[in-house]
């Protein structure tokens, strides 16, 4: 059995190390986050296009408004104020499948179209295979931005103008939405994690670690909610709504009975 081994962080009595290179005089004052958080999740010092397709990408998924991670966000600093961090994770939690992190759903029909034989025609049998079945279109469609969805719009414009990208996964995201509006007859937005599907897989981020950055990204806006909360709280009102919203349909006695006799 092989001793497990790290190349990210060693300390000493006077100083760190960040991979091969020392916190201290290489790093602080010297380094941008970005730059360092590309460094140490991809192993390899980030070039201009990378900071550029990264902070394009983190900007976009900072902030989705009163979603279910920042409403988890603020329910849990109402319910312990004490406990910032938890409130912050429970938010985080809800990056998944369904709202911020299906880039990576996205990726995985990215990379399918790439390694076929023929990409147009995998792509055709991707959108087939989703409409037979009736599952979600992951990087597709959006309930508010219609006919397109702007964000993705100006990532996507932002990618192509780039000469360092190959293109090939904007290439089998522009294949698979060509693919769908041919099969479903009629046109389906690029959405935002779309485009950051093929944003990220651009600079070599694999498709496994793709929602990690949403997960960064997130927890920024979500420390936002919480500072929010701190001057403008809702997270009681929240509850309150939900709590006379949804009625209590057993056989025992409810306040909201009581509240409807006294209206």
């Amino acid at each position: 059995m092989n001793t497990p081994e790290t190349r990210l962080c060693a300390h000493h009595l006077t100083g760190m190390s960040y991979r091969d290179v020392d916190l201290v005089e290489d790093l602080i004052g010297k380094k941008t986050f970005t730059e360092v958080m590309i460094m140490q999740i991809l192993g390899r010092d980030a070039r201009p296009v990378d900071m550029r397709i990264v902070d394009a990408v983190l900007v976009t998924l900072m902030e989705h408004g009163m979603t279910p991670s920042a409403i988890a966000t603020r329910l849990i600093y109402m319910s312990a104020p004490e406990n910032l961090q938890g409130a912050v994770a429970s938010g985080l939690m809800a990056v998944g499948s369904q709202f911020v992190g299906t880039m990576e759903n996205c990726s995985r029909l990215l990379d399918r179209i790439k390694q076929a034989a023929d990409g147009r025609a995998e792509a055709l049998a991707i959108a087939r295979e989703f409409r037979e079945t009736r599952r979600p279109l992951p990087g597709f469609g959006h309930h508010l931005h219609k006919p397109d969805d702007p964000r993705s719009i100006k990532l996507l414009t932002l990618a192509e103008s780039e000469p360092d990208l190959d293109g090939k996964s904007l290439k089998a995201l522009r294949l698979l939405a060509a693919a769908i509006d041919e099969t479903y007859g009629k046109h389906i937005t690029i959405n935002a994690t779309g485009a950051v599907a093929a944003l990220l897989s651009e600079i070599g981020v694999p498709t496994e670690l793709m929602r990690g950055f949403a997960v960064i990204s997130r927890a920024a806006g979500l420390v936002s909610h919480v500072a929010e909360e701190q001057q403008s709280p809702s997270g009681r009102y929240i509850w309150e709504t939900i709590d006379h919203a949804i009625p209590y349909v057993g056989k025992g006695k409810t306040h909201q009975q009581d509240e409807g006799e006294s209206a």
